[in-house]
């Protein structure tokens, strides 16, 4: 392992170059990998895994639309693709990749099958860290490791067709076998991670949650939705106002921040967008803190994962979060979006 310096604090980093697949793939050549989920991240990683040369099932509840879909990716009944209660009795490591919601259904079904030696995975540390909300309590005789990509499943699986490889973080929660260390490291590598830090399940869950709610969707979509708006209410045409929110944003900002850093998109606009927006990142800043902070205390105290599980089990929940869905989807400025992207298409 590596260490390196991020901001001026030591961090321990694994590279693929000091744990190259041919040595993850002898740390796990006598395991039987169950995928169990193939919705979000089930397909990227099972896939990966299996293209990696590693031995990899899956388990789903047959005569979905996801069993479908596995069996379009070319798992086979029987072979490779079980149901959930199979392959988690075949398995030496339980992928566990449902949904949260998912995972407290089936806990009871796992944990019958997670007999002494086996490792039980996961890629969020939701069902770990509020056991007390999930009942998620693994026998004291498995491993409980973590590797939790930083993007969706669908992302991993193209970077790792590019063969590039989203980055991810990794954690032991419980170590039985003496093994756990490698074993979530080597999980990691076969996943396809370019490079993997080390966290811990209440730190992974923690983080991830403020994040998606903060500024990967909530607070992005919230601030999008803002300045859209307060451009249409000053005269400005929604494709004007679309551009100027979400078209350079994503087009052309973002992009060049993720290749060169925040300070360079600084050091290479104008002087009038350079004076500007250092004059008002501040405002924004003071701005969101306390927001950012009270997200933090609410996802720290247990209180996002109640509400998270409580409406996700509420009967009908589907309707209601699809009719949320549909009334952004159908916004004026989303209709836009959708407009604009034909363009985009269009111009190529």
């Amino acid at each position: 392992m590596a260490t390196i310096k991020f901001g001026g604090v030591d961090e321990t980093v694994i590279t693929r170059e000091e744990f190259p697949l041919a040595k993850a793939r002898e740390v796990l050549q006598d395991e039987v990998i169950a995928v169990i989920g193939y919705g979000v991240q089930g397909p990227g990683q099972a896939l990966n895994l299996r293209d990696n040369g590693f031995n990899v099932i899956v388990g789903q509840r047959k005569n979905s639309s996801s069993w479908q879909k596995a069996l379009n990716d070319g798992w086979v009944e029987g072979e490779t693709l079980f149901t959930i209660e199979e392959a988690a009795e075949r398995g030496t490591i339980i992928a566990n990749l449902l949904s949260d919601a998912g995972q407290i259904a089936v806990w009871p079904t796992l944990k019958e099958r997670l007999t002494a030696g086996k490792s039980l995975y996961f890629s969020h540390g939701f069902g770990i860290t509020f056991h007390n909300h999930t009942s998620i309590v693994p026998p004291a005789d498995v491993d409980v490791i973590l590797a939790a990509p930083k993007g969706s499943g669908t992302s991993l699986r193209r970077l790792y067709l590019q063969g590039g490889g989203l980055n991810s973080s990794f954690a032991v929660y419980q170590n039985a076998t003496g093994k756990a260390y490698e074993k979530a490291i080597a999980m990691g590598i076969g996943i396809g991670s370019g490079y993997l830090f080390e966290t811990d399940f209440q730190k992974e869950v923690y983080s991830d949650l403020t994040g998606e709610r903060g500024i990967l969707m909530g607070a992005l979509a919230g601030v999008i939705e803002a300045q859209y708006q307060v451009l249409r209410q000053r005269g400005h045409s929604p494709s004007e106002a679309f551009n100027e929110t979400v078209e350079e944003l994503t087009q052309s900002l973002v992009p060049l921040v993720g290749e060169n850093g925040m300070d360079w998109m600084f050091s290479n606009c104008s002087v009038t967008a350079q004076r500007g927006a250092l004059d008002w990142k501040g405002r924004f800043k003071e701005a969101t803190l306390p927001v950012l902070n009270e997200l933090y205390d609410s996802v720290a105290s247990g209180a996002e994962a109640e509400r998270t599980i409580q409406r996700g089990t509420t009967p009908g929940y589907r309707q209601e979060l699809e009719a949320e869905l549909q009334e952004l989807r159908e916004s004026e400025l989303w209709q836009t979006g959708a407009r604009v992207r034909e363009l985009r298409s269009v111009s190529k």
